[in-house]
């Protein structure tokens, strides 16, 4: 944030005049000239002029006085801030080196040291001119510190790809178990692998998230996003999905919480919709600017119809009735010596079949595996290839056991899946990214019709707004 070059010139004289350097430092030539130059307007002169000397006389308050003027005049407001804290410790009630420290913590951005050093300066009586500009200083502060109580934020994307197994089709053989009731109804008592659908597909994504501060430590914060898929060839396979989320968030040092409402539709190549609702919380805590360790936990509720309704073969509500509960905990490591990071997370959950009876072959209602446990991991790095490109690498696994034995296979159904994403990143701008994407999967179940291969190939253009 910038501020009124003719302001800086009247504190930086008012001050000059007050603490009598050019009196005092007569007899000085060094300190003589450099007052004499930044009287005239030539703070970046009299910089030159002091610096060369600062090893031999650093410590001694006039000559430090000056040389921070010089620094801060003449745009070095970090080597500013050194001098100034050598004559404050000094001289703690050298109220022009106070409100100078203040005006380089305001060039620097560090705004809430510059509010307390000038409001420490005014509690001093300066003279009128000088505390008219101070005044002008924290309407500044204010003004800033108003306009970031509200962010918002928002991007728009177009995504390209080719998806390898769009219905996440099988490529096994399933043998019927000796004792499924299901035994001797198919030729060779097995199911054939299923044809896999691959094709083209295109997609649009859009965000917006807003956040509110209503004191230094609460906020309130809201999203939404919508993501839409369609395939060029298999449109049934369509997508529309919409999610939400409103919570409040508090900020207690180092550590941060929130907690929010969750909500979400999502449509299905029109045979099926799916909504959901749930509560979310989450634990965020930074000992330091290159570590973030985090745990979350989520609530959700999901409820689903499909076409026709009520017919037994096709009701969705069977596999997507649940209730799901996970918990988590995740970090962050930033490198210090190249620029990139360290990230990873593990979670454990549950998901509950909840489905009404709505087949004779389910009497209690549920699914025919039942409740479904889970436990995963994912881990990844991400690191700065050049200026404007970047790479990410991530790896996936999940387990799950089910909770009723399926009369297909009569064993309890498991299965696990992995997936390897490569991304890189392409900053056209600050707004402007081009991420080209490839994903691995691999589901691996003791029932083959649940196992499948798919490889995805994407190119997503992404806008952001502030």
């Amino acid at each position: 944030m910038k501020f009124g070059r003719s302001a800086a010139l009247v504190l930086s004289g008012v001050m000059l005049a007050i603490s009598g350097v050019g009196a005092q430092e007569a007899g000085d030539p060094a300190l003589r000239d450099a007052d004499t130059l930044l009287h005239a307007g030539k703070p970046a002169e009299a910089y030159t002029l002091l610096e060369p000397l600062e090893f031999a006389r650093a410590g001694e308050v006039r000559f430090d006085y000056l040389l921070g003027i010089a620094a801060l005049d003449s745009g070095k407001p970090d080597k500013a801030t050194l001098a100034f804290e050598r004559v404050l410790a000094v001289d703690p009630n050298f109220a022009g080196a106070r409100l100078d420290m203040a005006r380089a913590y305001y060039q620097l951005g560090d705004l809430p040291r510059a509010k307390t050093e000038f409001q420490l300066v005014l509690t001093q009586s300066p003279p009128e001119v000088a505390r008219v500009t101070i005044q002008k200083y924290l309407d500044a502060i204010a003004a800033h510190e108003q306009a970031q109580r509200t962010q918002v934020s928002g991007y728009a994307e177009g995504v390209v790809g080719r998806d390898s197994n769009i219905a996440n089709s099988t490529t096994q053989t399933f043998t019927f178990a000796s004792t499924s009731p299901w035994n001797g109804l198919f030729p060779s008592n097995q199911l054939p692998p299923s044809s896999t659908l691959e094709g083209n597909y295109e997609g649009v994504n859009a965000g917006v998230d807003i956040r509110h501060r209503l004191d230094a430590r609460w906020g309130v914060f809201g999203s939404a996003d919508l993501r839409q898929h369609g395939n060029t060839t298999y449109t049934a396979y369509d997508s529309t999905a919409v999610d939400a989320q409103v919570g409040v968030s508090l900020q207690d040092g180092n550590a941060g919480y929130k907690l929010s409402l969750t909500g979400g539709q999502t449509d299905s190549g029109g045979t099926m919709h799916r909504n959901s609702q749930g509560l979310a919380g989450a634990w965020q805590y930074t000992p330091s600017p290159s570590q973030q360790y985090s745990a979350f936990g989520q609530w959700s509720q999901n409820r689903a119809s499909g076409y026709p309704a009520t017919s037994p073969s096709t009701d969705a509500r069977i596999e997507g009735d649940t209730d799901q509960v996970v918990i988590g905990a995740g970090g962050v490591h930033l490198f210090t010596d190249t620029p990139g990071a360290l990230f990873g997370s593990i979670f454990i959950g549950q998901e509950k079949d909840v489905a009404p009876v709505v087949s004779p072959g389910l009497p209690n209602g549920g699914r025919l595996d039942g409740r479904k446990d889970f436990v995963g991991v994912r881990f990844g790095v991400q690191t700065t290839v050049s200026a404007t490109w970047d790479g990410t690498v991530s790896l996936g696994w999940q387990s799950a056991k089910y909770a009723n034995i399926n009369n297909l296979v009569m064993d309890y159904r498991s299965e696990t899946q992995a997936d390897l994403n490569l991304g890189l990143a392409w900053h056209l701008s600050k707004t402007w990214t081009l991420k080209p994407q490839l994903s691995f999967t691999r589901k691996d179940s003791n029932i083959a019709l649940y196992s499948f291969d798919r490889t995805d190939l994407s190119v997503t253009l992404r806008h952001d707004f502030q």
